[in-house]
């Protein structure tokens, strides 16, 4: 079986992709600071890594004695997953400098299958500042308004120079949504109330699993270079008609195309057309 490192595969999104993984005939490694539940059950070896140690984490990529030796796939999900959980400096810090040593260890072992979690930050969130228009997709350059958001635009002008230099190299950057699980859908309802609690990201979600999902095929793509996706549901988490809420809360910002009555405004489409990414699961049928 082909072997890939999940960095963060004990998260709220790394522990739906390595499930995932396992189920479609991954020999899955998992680089945490925290082992994963299940994860010996499952098959998957689980080796304590503090990522901005470049040390460590160069010679777990390279295997560790009689578990496993040698690795072909890295899926980057680790960082301190959103502004404000910690100081400014120890965000950037810790994400860019695990960011840059898990893709320089991974390369230094031969690893050319790259795919890492960017961030819907990136085009601008929170959208205090409107969008330049909705539904918003990949087609703007990066908007980022918090330190979070300036690591995951620097990873993602990253990639772009490393395949540069290596035109074999294959680096996905996924712009994923605001990460939900199944037990986070009760609350849905109450965001009708108040069209000003979710627009942030344009109402936007990813169930993890269809995150996990968008994973899987992009590990399994066979371009090479560097690309960004967003990954989002298919729907919005209101009831209420997106041509209300965009009336109401962006009066004036330029729509492109048809919103859909309940459609994801975080356009899928590229993810749709290129990765064949298509969302399984939504909040109104949990």
């Amino acid at each position: 079986m082909p072997r890939v490192v999940v960095t963060g595969g004990a998260g709220k999104l790394g522990r739906a992709v390595v499930s995932e993984l396992v189920a479609y005939g991954w020999d899955v490694v998992v680089f945490d600071r925290v082992r994963p539940a299940g994860a010996e059950a499952a098959g998957v070896v689980f080796v304590p890594v503090d990522l901005t140690e470049y040390g460590q984490v160069l010679d777990a990529m390279h295997g560790v004695e009689e578990r496993y030796s040698g690795v072909d796939a890295l899926v980057h999900l680790a960082a301190i997953p959103a502004p404000g959980i910690a100081p400014d400096q120890v965000t950037f810090s810790n994400n860019m400098n695990s960011s840059f040593h898990v893709v320089t260890a991974a390369r230094r072992v031969g690893v050319r299958n790259i795919v890492w979690a960017s961030s819907e930050t990136v085009l601008g969130l929170p959208f205090d500042v409107p969008p330049p228009y909705i539904p918003v997709d990949e087609g703007y350059a990066p908007r980022p308004e918090s330190t979070y958001s300036l690591v995951k635009t620097l990873e993602e002008r990253m990639a772009g120079e490393l395949c540069r230099w290596d035109p074999s190299l294959k680096m996905i950057g996924l712009r994923f949504s605001n990460v939900m699980e199944p037990g986070d859908y009760a609350a849905f309802p109450s965001f009708d109330a108040d069209a000003q609690l979710r627009k942030w990201n344009l109402w936007g979600y990813i169930d993890a699993r269809d995150g996990a999902q968008a994973t899987r095929l992009a590990l399994e793509s066979t371009a090479t270079g560097a690309e960004v996706y967003i990954i989002a549901n298919a729907d919005t988490v209101m009831s209420r008609p997106n041509a209300e809420l965009v009336a109401e809360v962006f009066p004036g910002v330029e729509i492109r195309g048809e919103l859909g009555v309940n459609d994801t405004l975080l356009s899928i489409d590229k993810a749709r057309r290129d990765l064949g990414y298509a969302p399984r699961y939504s909040w109104r049928d949990e």
